[in-house]
């Protein structure tokens, strides 16, 4: 699928690219699976099960409706509203991306965009985190860290946004953000005045509508589509 584009401010020049790491980066069946087997446990120690199938449906839901906790959802599905927080504690025990989480495509488009742009990690992550991407080699490529756990502050706050630009000593106007969620992604980041690249992959939903695909500059189906992008972006097309 080509790049959608909507920009009507191409003509600034792109100096940092921002990106997310659940999706753009791993597979975010590391955290689905995390998460399914964090309310299995926390629902059996009450004598209850919850179908696969069953937990699915809330997690597409949710990844359709581009708003809303998933943790909020899953936990008023089959545990209680009050096991929010538990459900998030147990789930984090389990969420670590393993080597064979990382996308295919973005070692070879890192390399590419190494050296034309500033790189940054923007994410609501775990200070851990760094340590996967070190292993596979994405941490070589980036210059500026936004890690919600370090930072303080989660998508789509401004701070975490603000944060990586002031690191990167770019203004918003030539900054550009890449994740794969509407609500915490591309409108936590253009409330900062960033464009956006949505990709659509992992928590992206399902069906994306007309209405979801005119939010972002730009709607791209994988990272190896990144590099045209924002070519695409800079130029104003």
């Amino acid at each position: 699928m080509p790049a959608q584009s909507r920009s009507d401010s191409g003509a600034d020049r792109i100096d940092l690219v921002l990106l997310d790491v659940g999706g753009p980066i791993y597979d975010d069946a590391a955290y689905r699976d995390a998460l399914l087997r964090a309310v299995r446990e926390l629902a059996a120690e009450d004598g209850r099960s919850v179908d696969e199938a069953e937990f699915q449906q809330v997690y597409d839901e949710r990844r359709q409706a581009q708003g809303g906790s998933l943790r909020t959802a899953i936990a008023e599905r089959f545990l209680t509203v009050n096991d929010r927080q538990r459900l998030s504690e147990r789930a984090e025990r389990y969420w670590e991306y393993p080597p064979s989480a990382l996308h295919a495509d973005v070692l070879p488009t890192l390399r590419q965009l190494a050296g034309r742009y500033k790189l940054a990690i923007v994410a609501n992550q775990r200070a851990v985190v760094v340590d996967a991407l070190r292993r596979d080699g994405v941490a070589d490529y980036i210059d500026v860290w936004a890690v919600s756990e370090v930072v303080g502050a989660e998508k789509p706050d401004p701070r975490i946004f603000q944060h990586a630009l002031r690191e990167a000593g770019v203004g918003p106007t030539n900054a550009v953000h890449v994740g794969n969620r509407l609500d915490t992604d591309v409108r936590g980041a253009r409330r900062v005045g960033l464009r956006t690249v949505w990709v659509l992959r992992g928590e992206a939903p399902p069906e994306p509508t007309p209405e979801q695909l005119a939010e972002p500059d730009v709607s791209v189906f994988s990272l190896a589509e990144l590099p045209t992008a924002l070519e695409k972006l800079q130029e104003g097309a």
